[in-house]
């Protein structure tokens, strides 16, 4: 068995998974409020308990898509188990294999527990919902090899950016 199997390595991990939940309760709040506020114009709530989220399937308000705040995932469809196309295929930097927008939400859902209250100004102040904005690219980096959710590494900034 390897170290990251045993008992004492995945109570460890999920002590860290309840202090990320914690801390970004704030962020959470914020979900839960616009989530809930959907509830009355047809959405449905859904627990994805191994992402960590409750998700707002059919949220009423938005572009399409979804946005994750804290735990919490707004979706206007009806499943994340979507495929959908990176930031950087949608805006013309590259072709890439489509990516699952659970998988991408995900990620954001690791970031936000790393980050708590800091996440949103963080997020603001590189870009937004941008291709240039390096937690979307993390986010994508995830989706697409299952490693990587973590913004600021060396290798994001070697990226290409037009």
């Amino acid at each position: 068995m390897s170290a990251a199997g045993t008992p004492w390595a995945r109570a460890g991990l999920r002590a860290l998974q309840a202090c990320g939940v914690v801390w970004t309760l704030p962020n959470t709040a914020i979900g839960l409020l616009l989530g809930v506020a959907g509830l009355a114009f047809g959405a449905h709530a859904h627990l994805r308990a191994a992402d960590l989220a409750l998700v707002f399937h059919r949220w009423p308000w938005g572009p399409g898509g979804a946005m994750t705040l804290g735990n919490v995932i707004l979706h206007t469809g009806d499943t994340l188990d979507a495929e959908c196309v990176t930031y950087a295929h949608r805006a013309g930097w590259c072709q890439e294999p489509a990516i699952l927008l659970a998988d991408h939400e995900r990620a954001h859902i690791y970031q936000y527990m790393a980050l708590g209250p800091l996440f949103l100004p963080l997020y603001l102040l590189c870009g937004g919902i941008s291709v240039r904005n390096r937690f979307e690219r993390a986010a994508d980096r995830y989706a697409s090899r299952g490693t990587g959710w973590w913004p600021f590494s060396a290798l994001d900034d070697l990226a290409p950016h037009p």
